[in-house]
């Protein structure tokens, strides 16, 4: 199945390579320089559920979140915030 997003409009995130004290004020940061139809691919080494539940308190129904890979090797996933 094709991504509603076109290539140029994803842009990585690979949380990975971030020290663990910086990774969220990065991850809030990343998300809130996105534009309109933007989407940032969040790469991890596990599932980051008190990530998301922060992003859903700050941004609420415009937060989008699609898992593109959950499982034990990497999640994946697209983050997107409604202008």
């Amino acid at each position: 199945m094709a991504s509603p997003f076109q290539r140029e409009s994803v842009h990585i995130f690979d949380a990975r390579g971030v020290a663990r004290r910086f990774r969220h004020s990065a991850i809030f940061g990343a998300l809130g320089s996105l534009q309109p139809g933007e989407v940032m691919r969040f790469v991890n080494d596990h599932d980051p559920l008190p990530l998301i539940d922060q992003l859903q308190q700050r941004y609420g129904d415009a937060l989008t979140v699609n898992y593109v890979q959950r499982d034990e090797h990497a999640v994946v996933i697209d983050f997107g915030v409604a202008g």
